[in-house]
């Protein structure tokens, strides 16, 4: 049927609100999935190299930026030389069927513990057909998924699988199975994956195309190494395919291991609250003999169970500290949960904004420069732990930020700053436009209602020397 402007709806001309013909696109496979738990898709090939599909593709793989791949081709390049014409050849190659990706370039990040953390990165043409893949896919899979799991889906968030563990915490579930699975990335077997894919999707083609992923390989030193097992972290539908595979985890935990405790899983990082010492630990042996039907094992070495009785022990979930500790405002008595940075991720952030200050950089000149630097950095960090009780933490970031600025300043000369009666060095970065952690903190939903503030004196008496029951004063006699 011909649209507007007498071009054809596949055609890659950039159509005026792809993101609105996406969204009724994913609306209709999820309800369809939803209605139906055992519908199988067979016809969806087609809708991945559609044109607004394409094009809702590239806005977000742009936006999401990124490394170059194997290719050096970046986003930038692909601007200059013309997305219109980019997409246009990846319609064309799916659409004949001879789309070949290529393999991911191998890097490595440095983790906190002094290990590192391998990443894959696609090519940006591979990233913007995973990228279609995932929006054709994904509603699919969300008709399934369990209400435990939080991480990469739409409308849920790190902070919801947080507020989930405080409340649960508040409501007594006091024993926690903090859980790590070794290597998860690593230990996927493709070939349960893509059966736990199959048993959603029958169209041949869109399965050969994610298999065709899981067996691109890995680019490292200039040799291309073949990948028998898991998917390479760092890809555009990698999230995906992880929450695929765990989902039957929490499928099983739902149906036949749920009266042992609260599951909350984030990606890979999941935890169990339990009432119950002798519920944590049966927890930990269930989830043992499910994590290894997948193939899967837990890390022994960082998997423990907590007791948050009376803030005996803490946790560590999702960069945020979670212990218990009292409340004078609500109950001085109990132990409320209670969140904030941890050490690491406070940590990393001074290590950035040390480097951002370093003299050594020597492009940044005047400070209003380098507060338009850190304000980012420091809003993104911000935003992700305000949901908590981090004030002394967003009061110590602040200093140091402040000091780092005060001392780039003394060692680049020249814009020595003289202290000021009338306004503190602080108080003078904040108007200049620093972003002020301090004062930020705010929790999404009230945990408890706070006591009410109850006068120790009886509204009968008075305060003060004048003790006693007040009484009121005879009315002064008016003459005729």
């Amino acid at each position: 049927m011909a649209a507007r402007g007498g071009k054809h709806e596949g055609m890659v001309a950039r159509p005026k609100n792809p993101d609105h013909k996406v969204r009724e696109l994913q609306r209709s496979l999820w309800m369809c999935a939803k209605r139906s738990r055992s519908r199988r898709f067979h016809a969806l090939y087609d809708r991945i190299y559609r044109g607004d599909v394409l094009w809702e593709a590239w806005r977000r793989v742009r936006a999401n930026g990124g490394a170059a791949g194997v290719d050096e081709q970046t986003l930038a390049a692909v601007e200059a030389s013309g997305v219109e014409g980019f997409l246009q050849d990846i319609q064309s190659t799916l659409r004949a069927g001879q789309y070949r990706p290529q393999p991911v370039r191998r890097r490595y990040i440095p983790k906190a513990e002094g290990k590192q953390r391998s990443l894959g990165i696609p090519t940006v043409r591979d990233r913007v057909v995973q990228m279609a893949t995932k929006l054709v896919v994904e509603p699919i899979f969300e008709a399934d998924f369990q209400p435990v799991s939080y991480g990469f889906r739409p409308k849920r968030n790190a902070t919801q699988a947080l507020e989930a563990i405080r409340e649960a915490g508040n409501r007594g579930y006091n024993f926690v199975v903090d859980a790590d699975i070794q290597a998860y990335f690593d230990s996927i077997d493709q070939g349960k994956l893509m059966e736990l894919v199959g048993r959603r999707i029958s169209d041949r083609r869109v399965l050969k195309l994610i298999r065709k992923w899981l067996k691109a390989g890995v680019m490292e030193d200039g040799t291309v190494r073949e990948t028998l097992a898991g998917t390479p972290q760092g890809g555009v539908i990698s999230p995906l395919l992880s929450n695929i595979y765990l989902n039957a985890f929490d499928r099983v935990w739902e149906q036949e291991c749920r009266m042992l405790g609260l599951l909350v899983r984030y990606a890979d990082d999941f935890v169990v609250m339990c009432k119950k010492e002798s519920q944590a630990k049966e927890a930990y042996r269930r989830i043992q003999e499910s994590l290894g039907r997948l193939g899967l094992k837990l890390n022994g070495e960082k998997t423990r169970l907590v007791d948050l009785r009376r803030g005996k022990e803490g946790f560590v979930f999702l960069g945020c500290t979670v212990h218990k500790r009292r409340s004078i405002q609500r109950n001085p008595r109990w132990h409320f949960m209670q969140r904030w940075p941890s050490p690491k991720a406070t940590q990393k952030l001074r290590t950035r904004v040390r480097k951002l200050t370093s003299v050594r950089q020597g492009r940044v000149k005047d400070v209003k420069e380098m507060i338009a630097i850190l304000n980012p950095t420091l809003r993104g960090w911000g935003n992700y732990f305000r949901t908590g009780n981090a004030n002394r933490e967003f009061t110590e970031v602040d200093s140091y930020v402040w000091s780092r600025i005060l001392g780039w300043q003394q060692r680049r000369g020249g814009q020595r700053s003289r202290f000021r009666f009338e306004q503190s060095p602080s108080d003078r970065l904040h108007r200049m436009g620093l972003h002020r952690l301090r004062g930020t903190v705010s929790y999404p939903t009230q945990a408890t209602p706070r006591r009410p503030s109850v006068s120790r004196v009886r509204e009968n008496r008075m305060h003060g020397l004048k003790g006693g029951h007040w009484k009121p004063e005879p009315a002064m006699a008016t003459g005729a």
